[in-house]
């Protein structure tokens, strides 16, 4: 069963994501919930000491009996991690099983799997986040006395493109040699040529370049009346020298901070391989040079990988230090997707600082594991702690976790209590949601055709990334049979990126045979 929590109160999924700035106004506080069926919910699980990492826990009977215990679990009941809205591990994975080579493991990461397909959660009618749980056992090989139990969360849809606040979005843009590859540089300036056709007039964009050095080729500028201006600086843009991501970061916040509009979307696009090679490159260094800009002006970085090589970690770090997302893209049709018909639903933000805490309930579950936010995972203690950095989540996006759950024998009853908090994008006010799921809620037959398919291609998505990096999940089947079960389940569905990933798989069977 579904259960889900209302409260009251980001070049094309390239630069669509790439608008998710300071967007629109919450109201009330943290609300004790009420699920789908009428029930009340449980209320809000205490913060938990213990370990940083969210990614698994075997779940040890504590010295309280009854609710007293489940009002005081121990640390090790809790699971933390940051919200998470990157695609781009999964973009890229595809890229480069179309071309007959593996990705690298470590650039396989299995949440990007699972959110790169839309969810049909319940949204909220305001601000912030309905909370949704269910599951199912997978069976299977090793999956006998398992469940995977998915957490899904989703925003409220865009308002109209009217009604947003107007954005100001600096680009940085990588033109060195690396970058001529086709389907890099090209790619990045129609991205570029469609956005500034879809941006309002109200709207403001600067264009910083870096191959060597960095040079500033437009300040922020309003798009009303210099279309054209843009167009021929973009057209303009040829390939030369090597990578000095550090340079283009580093100037790119320096324009952002000059041409800052308050009350505006302020937001530094990466467009980038991210092979840097020249400078500082690494992460930490480059961010430290403009976390200062960050916490002062609210500016998050958003990073657009391209290329067939990919500097993926480097990207994704850098975007995890500046408070963003990644996305990857390796086609004019994703580009125009992102652009054309995801960009009115990402200039929003809908909340900052996301964090998502699982509280097991200790009588029922013997064991669970998270499946992937490894670089996401927040030490319990600092779910309510503001300072933390969580994610940033625009309008109508959905954030799918999926654990595996192992019951103690005769579990009824509450299995878990999930629990979201973020921070109005406007005036920072703490809320939070919650939603519990009991475990008779985890006990269907996973690939039966009376479960919810989204929970299917979650588990699907999320099996598949495993495999690629070569980690062991209870109850997943093979690529052969795996690859099987997605096929029929796009036939079902009749959803074409179902399709793209019942393909995918049978790249990778045939690859890792």
């Amino acid at each position: 069963m579904n259960v889900s929590a209302r409260t009251r109160g980001a070049l094309v999924a390239l630069l669509a994501g790439a608008v998710l700035l300071t967007g629109c106004a919450g109201g009330g506080s943290a609300d004790r919930a009420s699920s789908g069926d009428g029930r009340q919910q449980a209320p809000m699980p205490p913060d938990g000491g213990g370990a940083p990492d969210g990614g698994s826990g075997s779940v040890r009977e504590g010295e309280q009996d009854g609710d007293a215990q489940r009002d005081a679990p121990p640390a090790d009941h809790l699971s933390t991690f940051a919200l998470d809205v990157d695609t781009a591990s999964y973009g890229y994975a595809r890229r480069a099983l179309a071309e007959g080579r593996l990705p690298e493991p470590d650039s396989v990461r299995p949440e990007e799997f699972v959110n790169s397909f839309r969810q049909d959660y319940p949204r909220p009618e305001g601000d912030g986040f309905t909370v949704t749980v269910d599951g199912a056992r997978p069976g299977g090989r090793g999956g006998e006395d398992w469940s995977l139990m998915r957490v899904g969360l989703a925003t409220r849809a865009s308002t109209k493109s009217a009604e947003r606040p107007p954005a100001a979005l600096t680009f940085v843009i990588d033109i060195s040699g690396s970058m001529d590859e086709p389907g890099r540089l090209d790619l990045v300036k129609e991205s570029l040529g469609i956005l500034t056709n879809e941006l309002r007039d109200d709207d403001s964009l600067a264009l910083v370049t870096f191959s060597g050095e960095a040079e500033t080729r437009l300040p922020m500028t309003r798009l009303d009346g210099n279309r054209n201006r843009i167009h021929d600086i973009v057209d303009s843009l040829e390939p030369t020298d090597s990578t000095n991501v550090a340079a283009g970061v580093r100037t790119g916040y320096d324009v952002a901070v000059e041409g800052h509009r308050p009350g505006a979307n302020n937001r530094v696009v990466l467009l980038s391989d991210a092979l840097a090679n020249t400078g500082e490159t690494d992460a930490d260094a480059i961010l430290e040079r403009i976390a200062s800009s960050r916490r002062e002006y609210g500016i998050t970085l958003f990073g657009v990988g391209v290329g067939s090589e990919y500097g993926d970690q480097l990207m994704e770090r850098l975007t995890n230090r500046g408070d963003g997302h990644t996305t990857y893209v390796s086609t004019s049709t994703q580009a125009r997707k992102v652009f054309v018909d995801q960009l009115p639903a990402h200039v929003e933000l809908r909340a900052r600082d996301a964090k998502a805490q699982v509280a097991f309930d200790p009588q029922n579950v013997e064991e669970f594991r998270l499946i992937g936010y490894e670089n996401r995972a927040v030490a319990d203690e600092d779910f309510r702690d503001d300072r933390v950095d969580g994610g940033e989540v625009g309008p109508g996006h959905t954030v799918t976790a999926l654990y595996a759950v192992r019951l103690r024998e005769g579990a009824s009853g509450h299995v878990a209590t999930a629990t979201v908090r973020w921070l109005d994008p406007r005036s920072r006010a703490p809320h939070e949601a919650s939603a519990v799921v009991e475990a008779a809620a985890l006990d269907r037959d996973l690939w039966s055709a009376g479960t919810a398919p989204g929970l299917q291609v979650s588990a699907a998505a999320a099996y598949f990334a495993q495999a690629l990096r070569g980690a062991e999940t209870p109850g997943a089947p093979g690529l052969g049979e795996l690859g099987e079960r997605t096929g029929a389940l796009a036939r079902r569905t009749e959803d074409a990126s179902v399709g793209q990933l019942a393909k995918s798989i049978g790249q990778a069977e045939g690859m890792l045979r």
